[in-house]
């Protein structure tokens, strides 16, 4: 993974000093994560047997590079690594990490989730930050059947039907394209609280990244919380409009600068199953 930065002098602007620097970039990813959402459909129970057609595969591996105003700040990866069994269910493991900063700071950040690979539910959901001298390893456990979720040990507490994670959200819009015109609202976030979040179709336009030139639908996405998806917010993110729907950009303003996440290259994986 890439490892740019950029030296920051004493009279840096505050929104550009390392520890903004590092809230800021968690934010545009996880965030960017979280934000996605669709609409709700019907659980059925599961059946080990079905597989509900995807645009993704096993195998699959999307590159961003991350950008904070004008300086680099790293490279993202979303990897689908494989298909794992979670609770009794077939599952798609998914992983995004994070690998960037500045110099004498570093960010090394992993994101993991489990999605039902009948229902698009996410099973399990788990976080390794590292960020600097913060370290956490935070696990989530999903039950959808039962509407409940768990945190490391702590008690169950109440989710949602058809729950989603931050990590799952990404897979599942690109399942459901949202087009231009369209806004879709929905309260599938597994930790109700954040609920509900917005999708607004904005305009369709060609976009050019590390990965190549792609003809895309610029959706807006907001979230019922503060920060840079807020109800407020300027966030817009760019999905291909072929079949695959990738996430080639990302863009939003945070703290009057601009935050940037664009493809840098695609790895395709084994035939989607259908």
């Amino acid at each position: 993974m890439s490892r740019n930065g950029s030296t920051v002098s004493s009279d840096t602007p505050a929104a550009l000093r390392p520890t903004t620097l590092r809230i800021s970039l968690t934010l545009v990813v996880v965030a960017a994560l979280a934000a996605f959402a669709v609409r709700a459909e019907a659980q059925t129970a599961p059946d080990s047997s079905v597989i509900k057609p995807v645009p993704y595969a096993v195998g699959e591996e999307l590159v961003f590079h991350a950008k904070f105003g004008a300086l680099p700040a790293g490279s993202a990866r979303m990897r689908v690594d494989g298909i794992d069994t979670v609770h009794g269910r077939r599952a798609y493991h998914v992983v995004f990490a994070i690998d960037g900063g500045i110099p004498f700071f570093r960010v090394h950040d992993r994101y993991e989730s489990w999605i039902d690979v009948e229902t698009g539910s996410s099973l399990r959901h788990r976080q390794e930050i590292s960020e600097g001298r913060y370290k956490r390893t935070t696990n989530y456990e999903i039950y959808p059947e039962r509407a409940e979720f768990q945190k490391n040990d702590e008690a169950p507490q109440p989710s949602v039907t058809n729950p989603l994670d931050d990590g799952s959200f990404i897979y599942a819009v690109r399942a459901t394209a949202i087009r231009v015109g369209e806004t879709q609202r929905d309260d599938r976030y597994f930790r109700p609280d954040r609920n509900p979040v917005v999708l607004t179709g904005l305009r369709e336009e060609s976009v050019t990244v590390g990965a190549g030139t792609f003809s895309t639908t610029v959706v807006r996405p907001t979230i019922k919380s503060g920060g840079i998806f807020s109800e407020n917010g300027e966030a817009q993110v760019w999905f291909s409009n072929d079949e695959r729907r990738l996430p080639v950009q990302v863009k939003t303003k945070f703290s009057k600068f601009s935050l940037t996440l664009a493809l840098e290259s695609v790895t395709l994986g084994n035939v989607a199953m259908r």
